[in-house]
């Protein structure tokens, strides 16, 4: 699986923005939407919330064979056994990492700039999360990327480059001329009532 990985749709959970309805329900319809790849953002839990929920959703996203990274915490996804983990320019060195969870695992880290992006795939990461493209709400300590600078790291390292920030339906044509492997989304997806139209609406736009 490690090397076939659709990033195109990739959704980031965060249960404060949902709109009266649980998280597993929303993550089964924003799979059934289109969305390739899900991973859990859980900054402010225990382990055993954090496991639980893990738990759950996973047995989800192998229902639809959709991969599951686990945001930072390493020892969630050894327990679960998760497809990989993403990480920031805080946590663990993804050559760390990858010697913990072994070569089939999925890494993915958090970037800004090209210098943090060669380093990434130098470390052995298997694709970078770059951003934040636009303002968000969910993620407060993100550095602002712009467009160049988003091409830039796509055009200098062979790893897949996901954008995340802030992207919605209404500013998504502007990443297309990047030539990006794939966006990361939570409020646009997540925010909605309508979960899987949401997503359906997203992907039809990142890949027209």
């Amino acid at each position: 699986m490690k090397n076939n990985i659709d990033y195109s749709l990739y959704l980031v959970t965060d249960r404060d923005v949902l709109m009266d309805t649980d998280i597993y329900t929303e993550v089964e319809q924003a799979i059934k939407g289109g969305v390739t790849l899900v991973q859990i953002r859980e900054k402010s839990i225990g382990t055993l919330e954090f496991y639980n929920i893990a738990v759950k959703i996973k047995c989800i996203t192998d229902k639809y064979k959709v991969p599951l990274i686990i945001n930072d915490r390493i020892d969630i996804a050894q327990a679960i056994d998760a497809d990989g983990v993403h990480l920031g320019q805080n946590d663990m060195p993804a050559d760390i990492a990858r010697c913990i969870l072994g070569s089939n695992k999925i890494i993915g880290v958090s970037t800004s700039t090209l210098v943090e992006a060669q380093k990434a795939e130098r470390q052995g990461a298997d694709y970078v999360g770059v951003g934040a493209m636009f303002p968000t709400t969910t993620k407060d300590d993100a550095s602002a990327v712009t467009i160049n600078c988003l091409k830039e790291i796509k055009q200098g390292i062979s790893i897949p480059v996901v954008a995340i920030g802030g992207i919605s339906e209404i500013n998504i044509a502007l990443l297309k001329t990047a030539n990006i492997d794939g966006i990361a989304v939570v409020s646009a997806i997540l925010g909605n009532k309508d979960v899987k139209t949401a997503a359906e609406k997203l992907e039809g736009l990142f890949r027209n």
